[in-house]
């Protein structure tokens, strides 16, 4: 099949393009390359450096003879969001829409989404928690990837289009930016590294699931099956604390190095663990990575890749 990776040069969406190369589709990759670069995207696929809001878009896909539309470009972070809502949704709502809108008048007929298993639901009960969990965002950007899963579930209906919604909690590994609004694995590892005082916001005891990228890109093959529908949860099920995690890193760096604990940010969730069940019972996945094992490979990656 001939893919379309929205976002492919960027840290997940390269590792999903690698993912469909390995399994013998075609990928073109769409990306902007503001915060993607091009050394991520991966050998065997072609680079089209356009903006997902360009009008341009459908004429690209028409050309291009794009059957699947997998989409992962975005503003990814909550802080920004809370600060800027506006240019949150321009980009989170208005931009996948502009996406759907092309992929139907190119004749795409399924589109894969990557949205979030944290912010949509907001803060969680009896975790972890199902895709059937209320979703009840706490920041423009939850509000904005609800909206974006609702459009497409409206596109499913009135056009045809099949739709399959991926929620991740909160993926780490190889090829993550550690600076700006990364995740923490990333943060705290460069951090580390360098021998700089890791920051924690908040008292630590917050949790999070986290999912190696691998195992998510591994999830969007499988999203191409023809029984694939609807929304699954992409996670590993199980909570840890950001002080956990930081203790975890520190061992594989070889650190003790003492956590500067900063304000909690507004936003930001207590608990996070979701359910990967539905997923594992239609698809047959699963997270094969260990969070121990995820950590060791992306510490290994890092320091690998600061040696270079």
């Amino acid at each position: 099949m001939r893919i379309a990776v929205t976002g492919g040069a960027g840290f997940i969406g390269s590792h999903v393009a690698e993912a469909y190369l390995r399994a013998g589709h075609e990928v073109v990759v769409v990306d902007n390359l503001s915060t993607g670069c091009r050394a991520n995207v991966p050998q065997g696929a072609e680079l089209q450096v356009m903006d997902i809001a360009d009008p341009a878009l459908v004429e690209f896909l028409i050309e291009q003879r794009i059957e699947i539309v997998n989409h992962h470009a975005a503003q990814v972070s909550v802080h920004l969001s809370i600060q800027d809502p506006l240019r949150d949704a321009q980009y989170n709502v208005l931009g996948s829409l502009n996406v759907y809108e092309a992929a139907r008048r190119a004749g795409v007929r399924r589109i894969i989404v990557a949205s979030s298993g944290g912010t949509v639901y907001g803060e969680q009960q009896d975790l972890p928690v199902t895709e059937a969990h209320p979703l009840q965002p706490l920041s423009p950007y939850g509000v904005a990837k609800v909206a974006a899963e609702h459009y497409l579930r409206c596109y499913s209906r009135l056009y045809g289009i099949e739709a399959v919604v991926l929620r991740y909690t909160n993926v780490y590994g190889p090829r993550q930016n550690p600076y700006g609004e990364a995740g923490v694995v990333a943060i705290f590892t460069e951090r580390l590294l360098r021998g700089q005082t890791p920051i924690i916001y908040g008292d630590g005891e917050q949790t999070r699931d986290y999912v190696y990228v691998t195992d998510v890109a591994e999830a969007n093959v499988l999203a191409l099956q023809p029984s694939a529908c609807g929304v699954y949860n992409c996670c590993s099920g199980v909570e840890t604390s950001v002080n956990a995690l930081l203790e975890m890193l520190q061992q594989l760096v070889g650190t003790r190095l003492s956590p500067q604990y900063a304000p909690l940010r507004i936003g930001e969730l207590r608990r996070s663990a979701c359910s990967y069940a539905r997923i594992a019972c239609s698809l047959g996945w699963y997270p094969r990575t260990p969070l121990p094992e995820g950590l060791a490979r992306t510490v290994a990656a890092f320091r690998k890749c600061g040696r270079e």
